[in-house]
């Protein structure tokens, strides 16, 4: 292999979007202490939806949290791209998500006083300014794409689940993040809603070369992504590529039995 010099350089040349280095999370202390993550040494690629997968308490939503610098590891190192974040403080970890990263949550997160306009203008009036004339054809192009063209007076409580998704998904998109991370995206919608929502993720790599990291439970949802990772008591116990709902749900299955 190739030397790089620094996991800084490595980073930047094989076009990781974020990478992990012996990455470890621990709860409590001695005897009552939890490993939630062990030793996780992982990369995602520039332009690649990877799915993240595992059974209840195997850590995957812990390991999204700390890449995506929501949470602090208890050892091990994290880089988003070329930069290391897992020795940054509150302020400068808040303006790097802001900057960077994306997010789209189960509870679909919108503020419900603001309208949907004012919702997609949000990260950038966070970041201390409204969005320019770039900006603001990137957001009218999103509203026209996700269908939302006659709804940008409404407020959140006034949209269906599928439709308030669709707003959370041009916000994450609005500000051409480095990643998008998603937690449970399609939990909270309907079957077909659902399928409209990954439609438009999918769509987001394949278009503009998005990349997404999704936590789910959902073989059907984690069948849109390029690679799957498994995780099993804080390790990842197997990298896929492409798979079929039936054998996500097989190697789910399986884990499931380790697990109990």
């Amino acid at each position: 292999m190739r030397s790089f010099g620094s996991m800084e350089n490595f980073a930047q040349h094989t076009q990781m979007v974020a990478l992990t280095q012996g990455l470890s999370r621990y709860y409590g202390a001695d005897a009552q202490r939890v490993t939630a993550l062990d030793d996780i040494s992982i990369g995602l690629r520039s332009g690649q939806f990877t799915a993240i997968m595992g059974p209840s308490g195997s850590g995957k939503s812990t390991l999204m949290h700390i890449m995506a610098g929501l949470e602090t590891p208890s050892a091990g190192r994290v880089w988003l791209g070329g930069d290391e974040i897992s020795g940054l403080g509150d302020a400068a970890l808040t303006k790097l998500r802001r900057r960077r990263i994306g997010f789209v949550f189960q509870a679909f997160n919108l503020v419900p006083t603001l309208d949907i306009l004012g919702n997609l203008r949000l990260p950038f009036e966070l970041g201390g300014h409204g969005p320019n004339a770039e900006e603001r054809r990137r957001i009218d192009s999103l509203v026209h794409a996700l269908g939302l063209t006659d709804r940008l007076k409404h407020r959140p409580h006034e949209l269906s689940g599928g439709q308030q998704q669709r707003v959370a998904i041009a916000r994450a998109l609005a500000t051409k993040p480095d990643i998008i991370f998603a937690d449970e995206p399609t939990g909270a919608l309907d079957s077909r809603t659902g399928r409209e929502v990954l439609g438009l993720l999918r769509s987001a790599v394949d278009t503009s070369g998005q990349s997404i990291a999704m936590v789910t439970h959902d073989p059907v949802a984690a069948s849109h992504a390029d690679r799957i990772l498994f995780l099993n008591d804080g390790r990842i116990v197997a990298d896929r590529g492409p798979m079929v709902p039936a054998q996500i749900a097989e190697t789910m299955l399986r884990l499931e039995e380790l697990a109990a």
